[in-house]
């Protein structure tokens, strides 16, 4: 999987990037520009900062700040996107969170990661950082006894600013929109299914980072092309700096080095999960919403048949789903790792 680049290669990939890196952050710091604050928040230095751009997720906006709060997140920075559902007066109520507004373009901000680059930039040095979406929560070896604090200490006496995590997606067994789930609730209740192996893992030697796929959609909406399936590698946890910036969501960072979170050898190093509970019942109106709005695909009409697929409210189960029962079994199943985290 890993084989060390020539050194001439290595340094010019590292030129590359460094100028891709001055670009992106250029570039968000002009896109600040569409961003308007309607609340700010306080914070110390040593606060855990959460940085998500959200849009119409009231369903899941209860439970996804419970969530960050036990963990130990002590401010969230949201971006609302021209909510319609009511999320953006939810974020408002919020004792714990700073609220931004914008009706510009998702897409033409790289998905919303030019105003996430801005918004760290200007609030998270020196901090760290979760970065999530709302239908993301995170998890990783003892997280239920040991918070953040705990964990990003550990970090840091390790010298690891990130940790990665895959991104593992639940999805319920029976027809999408015939799921029973209260909003607001626990939506692992809703969702108790997985894909335990069926993944595939690359090593991407420009940015130094892993590229893992597969999962149900890989399974249900991507067989016939699987290079085109969803990445499930992320970095949703990281000490932030002024010098970096996202290249594409959370998959990958610059400077590059951040994105070396594996081990080269034989053993291993600490890695979490990101349970993903994109498949409520609510997905399949949603499918037919965005594929209109087409904002979240580069080449939008290549995913048309996804999103209709979708909007189809098929059954993601099959004999091979597994039910899901918590971290120390995705550890043995070798998605989680303690590492040294013992």
């Amino acid at each position: 999987m890993f084989t060390p680049l020539p050194k001439a290669q290595d340094h010019w990939f590292r030129f590359r990037m460094d100028w891709k890196r001055r670009r992106l952050r250029a570039r968000a710091i002009l896109k600040r520009r569409e961003l308007t604050c309607l609340r700010r928040g306080a914070w110390g230095r040593e606060t855990i900062l959460l940085f998500c751009t959200i849009r119409n997720e009231a369903e899941r906006l209860d439970w996804f700040v419970k969530h960050y709060r036990s963990l130990g997140v002590g401010q969230f920075i949201f971006i609302d996107n021209g909510s319609t559902d009511g999320t953006r007066e939810r974020l408002l109520a919020l004792p714990d969170a700073t609220v931004y507004t914008t009706g510009a373009s998702y897409k033409a901000s790289r998905f919303g990661m030019d105003w996430i680059n801005w918004l760290m930039l200007r609030h998270g040095n020196g901090h760290w950082c979760v970065v999530a979406d709302a239908d993301e929560l995170l998890i990783y070896p003892h997280w239920q006894t040991r918070p953040l604090p705990a964990l990003t200490a550990w970090l840091d006496n390790e010298g690891q600013r990130t940790l990665p995590a895959m991104m593992l997606e639940l999805y319920p067994r029976g027809p999408l929109d015939q799921t029973d789930y209260t909003p607001g609730s626990d939506p692992i209740t809703a969702l108790g299914w997985f894909d335990a192996g069926n993944y595939t893992i690359r090593h991407k030697p420009l940015l130094d980072c892993l590229l893992i796929q597969g999962g149900p959609r890989a399974r249900c909406f991507f067989h016939s092309a699987p290079n085109r399936a969803p990445t499930l590698t992320k970095l949703p946890l990281i000490r932030w700096s002024w010098h970096d910036v996202w290249v594409n969501s959370t998959h990958a960072i610059l400077p590059r080095g951040l994105n070396r979170v594996f081990a080269t050898d034989e053993g291993e190093r600490i890695s979490g999960a990101l349970l993903h509970t994109k498949f409520l019942p609510t997905v399949v109106e949603k499918s037919r919403i965005e594929k209109a709005r087409a904002q979240h695909f580069g080449n939008a009409p290549v995913f048309d048949s996804y999103y209709d697929a979708v909007a189809a409210a098929p059954d993601l189960w099959c004999p091979a789903s597994t039910r899901y029962s918590g971290w120390e079994q995705l550890e043995e199943l070798g998605l989680v790792s303690r590492g040294g985290w013992a």
